[in-house]
């Protein structure tokens, strides 16, 4: 007899559209990498916590294990698709956002779906963009109100949208997609 799978494929299809569509989210993102440093290098750190959408829309959707990591890397494949010169940060980035969002929610044993246990995943991932960026982009050379403003945007981008996230995610329960699960 064939083993269930712990993901169904009405769950990977779930996971794989939650992808698709943060995925060109993340791929615009990534194009804006590169204008936004020369520019105005304070929101870069804001701009890179948008890679949080898909771990955090699949675990409001879905609320089960393993589905935040695993869109996380069908948004990569997408991203890189679209972006392909930013193809390993892009996987790099799935695997440690969506890792530390499913480690969050296995902290709770996958049972509170409630928003702090999202927002802790998110300032966990604003602290490590903060610092990545800090020496990635030379903030060190920044005046000191631009590097208070660029590490504040940096822990606050992926805090706002994680809000947006769950949001999105929200809405697409109440539509009917996902299971029902109490928090």
């Amino acid at each position: 007899m064939a083993r269930v799978s712990r993901l169904s494929t009405s769950v990977l299809l779930t996971c794989a559209a939650i992808g698709v569509a943060t995925g060109l989210v993340g791929g615009i993102a990534g194009w804006l990498t590169v204008p936004l440093l020369g520019w105005l290098p304070v929101l870069y750190g804001f701009v890179l916590g948008v890679h949080v959408l898909p771990g955090i829309i699949a675990q409001e959707v879905l609320r089960m294990p393993w589905v935040a990591l695993t869109t996380h890397v069908l948004a990569a494949l997408v991203s890189s698709a679209l972006a392909p010169i930013y193809a390993w940060q892009f996987v790099g980035t799935a695997i440690l956002f969506g890792g530390i969002q499913e480690l969050v929610a296995a902290v709770v044993r996958y049972r509170s779906w409630a928003p702090w246990r999202y927002f802790i995943s998110a300032v966990v991932i604003g602290a490590i963009v903060a610092a990545a960026v800090f020496f990635a982009a030379d903030v060190d050379e920044f005046a000191l109100w631009a590097q208070i403003v660029y590490l504040a945007l940096a822990v606050l981008g992926p805090v706002a949208w994680t809000g947006v996230g769950l949001a999105v995610g929200a809405g697409l329960r109440r539509a009917g997609i996902g299971r029902r699960t109490t928090t």
